[in-house]
């Protein structure tokens, strides 16, 4: 399980350091690809190939289902972590994501998600200004 949020230095590489707690979920491998709201996703391959086989399920008769799995397959890479505990971004991704030096780490319970740190800083900004808004808005669907 992922949660909490962490600041960590993307090196000149594209590598970055993966909390110390998260390493052993990741141990066996994991896959990055194109998140929304212009950050990463990165997955656990057990989760991943959850929502690979769920998004291989999709009609490809409809527009938004082949948009959507494009989006997330072949957009995804394999990654794993070196003995420092770090993976590597492909630079494809880093510059979908906008992520330069600073980047968050925020722990989404099945996924990590990977936000350049003033893009992340914006959006908790302006959802927790809407939280009354959006708490009421889950309400209704009975969360």
């Amino acid at each position: 399980m992922f949660i909490g949020e962490y600041s960590h230095n993307l090196d000149e590489k594209g590598r970055i350091a993966v909390p110390k707690k998260f390493r052993p979920d990741l141990s066996k491998g994991a896959v990055v690809t194109r998140g929304f709201d212009s950050c990463l996703f990165l997955f656990t391959n057990e989760e991943w190939t959850k929502l690979a086989e769920k998004l291989a399920n999709f009609s490809f008769a409809q527009a938004n289902s082949r948009a959507f799995s494009r989006l997330m397959l072949a957009g995804a890479m394999d990654v794993s972590l070196d003995k420092q505990g770090r993976i590597m971004l492909p630079e494809y991704l880093r510059n979908f994501a906008g992520l330069k030096k600073n980047v968050v780490l925020a722990g989404l319970y099945n996924r990590l998600e990977l936000w350049n740190q003033e893009k992340w800083e914006e959006y908790k900004n302006k959802t927790e200004k809407e939280s009354n808004e959006i708490a009421e808005k889950m309400a209704e669907l009975g969360v």
